[in-house]
């Protein structure tokens, strides 16, 4: 079943779940010559993904978006039973920023053969650095419902965030080595007023815990600030994260310094990024921030 937009309600989207209805939508606008920009998400949307989607709207004549809680990228031990499941407040939400399409599949049509023996697309060696050291299959999930969906949308752009910053590098990776015919946008973090990244999880955190996980950002900006001054001691820097976050009360995964590419840096190096993990309660937490001394 797919629900359109009625005459009476023009604020509606319209929302199909079966493959053979978005590939009916797509043929049409192929045929008549439109691009086609998309947005994949996991629902639970926020101001941030808004972002993403207003960005779509410019790269394209047409934006899809894709609200779909991917088993295959949860770790043993995560929330996907609890993830937050919001389709109804989605869809109200992209209506009003102008979204064409959301595909909104359940399980079974996007995996019909079930997930043992699935075949997958991994990308070595970025996906087992930073994450990929703690949750274990979960970029080999992220580059394969990625993939898939993408030969379903066949879209001409695809926009993502920038707060998941290694994720966005292995999606490039993937592109360039598939040669995959998608141009991968990345957009900016948005973020709570106190410097907290916008993320679905946020809802798990009280009042008090999203003060306290600012702290992130802060430790991050304070390295990034560290840099553009000159200081190249990484152990140094990363230590001094590591500790500032820990004491804050939270649990420092990682707090790293890599290149842009995600490479460890050297002395030539000249565009950064700084990266943590932390967990705070149950809830983990990701940020990043970028240094580029060629703008400095």
């Amino acid at each position: 079943m797919s629900s359109t937009p009625s005459a009476a309600d023009s604020s509606a989207v319209r929302v199909v779940h079966r493959i053979d209805e978005l590939r009916r939508c797509i043929q049409g606008w192929r045929q008549a010559g439109q691009r086609i920009s998309y947005v994949p998400t996991m629902g639970s949307l926020h101001a941030g993904h808004l972002s993403l989607v207003e960005a779509a709207r410019a790269h394209g004549d047409r934006v899809v978006v894709s609200i779909f809680v991917n088993p295959l990228q949860f770790s043993a031990g995560e929330d996907l039973d609890k993830y937050p499941r919001t389709l109804e407040a989605d869809c109200a939400k992209l209506a009003s920023c102008g979204v064409d399409l959301v595909f909104a599949p359940e399980e079974a049509e996007v995996y019909p053969y079930g997930r043992a023996n699935l075949t997958q697309v991994a990308v070595p060696g970025l996906s087992s650095l930073l994450c990929g050291e703690y949750r274990a299959g979960h970029f080999e999930g992220v580059t394969t419902v990625v993939s898939l969906l993408f030969n379903l949308v066949q879209p001409d752009c695809a926009v993502f965030g920038l707060k998941d910053y290694q994720q966005l590098t292995i999606i490039r990776r993937m592109v360039r080595d598939l040669h995959v015919p998608v141009e991968i946008v990345g957009m900016p973090t948005l973020r709570e007023p106190g410097g907290l990244a916008m993320s679905s999880r946020n809802i798990y955190l009280s009042a008090d815990e999203r003060a306290q996980a600012e702290v992130i950002y802060a430790s991050l900006c304070e390295a990034a600030d560290a840099l553009r001054a000159g200081h190249r001691d990484i152990a140094a820097l990363e230590a001094r994260g590591c500790h500032r976050i820990d004491q804050a009360g939270l649990k420092t995964q990682f707090f790293q310094v890599r290149q842009a590419d995600l490479e460890a840096p050297d002395d030539a190096t000249q565009q950064f990024v700084v990266l943590a993990a932390a967990k705070l309660g149950g809830t983990r937490l990701i940020d990043n921030v970028t240094v580029d001394l060629n703008l400095a």
